[in-house]
């Protein structure tokens, strides 16, 4: 009896942290599609139901994930001293887990894809563009949730080590699209891929996204090989730019030798590059990111 007393005791001590966790995490998935709209300058009711905006529901869709991402790295599994302090801690990395998002996505605006206007894209129904930003923004939550697990406490240390994360993370994001859009002039007689996914190329699109997203999980096994300390917080933060550069260099190799067994007998530049073949760059998309997250658990 007296188990069971415990157990009960137990379980509605759980229940009341589980109550505070969902409450906090529900109203900050509310409040990220009214912030998209207040940043966008639209009214999002407006877009999504009336103009039926498709560019803007994806890239909102894309946001609330990301939070949602986000926010089970504010979850760790371990209970808090107190409820106060449960709420406090949800409520904090949650709420800079979404301005970090948005800085993100401000950082792909002006410096990864600098000749894009997404916000104008977007308002004007350019669904490629609205894949992107919500790959952007997952990729970006994907890296913040990493750097959450990674480190320990919840102090200024422990902020200031999250924000140096995400701005070395960020920098290998950048990196990348870089490649990929010399990567795409070469195949394409000079070719701007910043220019075409503005025009709507929505196969680019899905397969860039999926370059982004296999990028970030690569960063992240960086956190399986470092350990978190406040002491030696830049050799830590290093290691993770050196990690994450070889892992994303490892990802490319293996994703590149995958896709030319996946896809055999077909001639990517052709069908994705020109002849915008969505399913084909769908298969490209999946397999990129199933290369990074096979090899992320491994390193795990």
């Amino acid at each position: 009896m007296n188990s069971l007393n415990e157990l009960v005791g137990v379980n509605q001590q759980l229940f009341v942290y589980l109550a505070i966790d969902i409450s906090i995490a529900i109203i900050l998935l509310g409040a990220m599609r009214f912030l998209l709209g207040l940043t966008s300058q639209v009214n999002s009711t407006e877009e999504l139901a009336q103009k039926d905006n498709f560019a803007f529901g994806v890239s909102v869709a894309g946001s609330i994930l990301a939070l949602g991402i986000v926010l089970t790295g504010a979850i760790t599994g371990e209970n808090a001293p107190s409820y106060l302090i449960e709420a406090i801690g949800m409520l904090a990395y949650g709420t800079y887990g979404l301005i970090l998002i948005k800085v993100g996505r401000f950082i792909q605006d002006k410096v990864a894809l600098q000749h894009l206007n997404k916000t104008e894209l977007i308002k004007e129904k350019n669904l490629s563009i609205g894949i992107i930003d919500a790959a952007g923004a997952i990729a970006t939550a994907i890296i913040i949730r990493a750097v959450l697990l990674w480190v320990d406490g919840l102090d200024i240390s422990t902020f200031i080590a999250i924000t140096s994360g995400f701005i070395v993370a960020q920098a290998v994001l950048v990196l990348v699209t870089r490649i990929r859009e010399s990567r795409y002039a070469k195949n394409n007689q000079e070719d701007c891929l910043q220019e075409a996914l503005s025009e709507g190329q929505l196969a680019l699109a899905i397969r860039y996204s999926g370059q982004v997203i296999s990028t970030a999980l690569a960063v992240t096994a960086a956190s399986h090989f470092i350990i978190y300390s406040p002491a030696t917080l830049v050799d830590n933060l290093l290691g993770w730019l050196i990690f994450g550069i070889i892992m994303t260099l490892l990802v490319s190799i293996l994703t590149a030798v995958a896709k030319r067994i996946v896809l055999w007998g077909i001639n990517l530049v052709e069908e994705v590059d020109q002849q915008h073949n969505i399913g084909v760059a769908s298969i490209e998309m999946a397999t990129s990111i199933s290369i990074a997250l096979i090899l992320t658990a491994l390193m795990a």
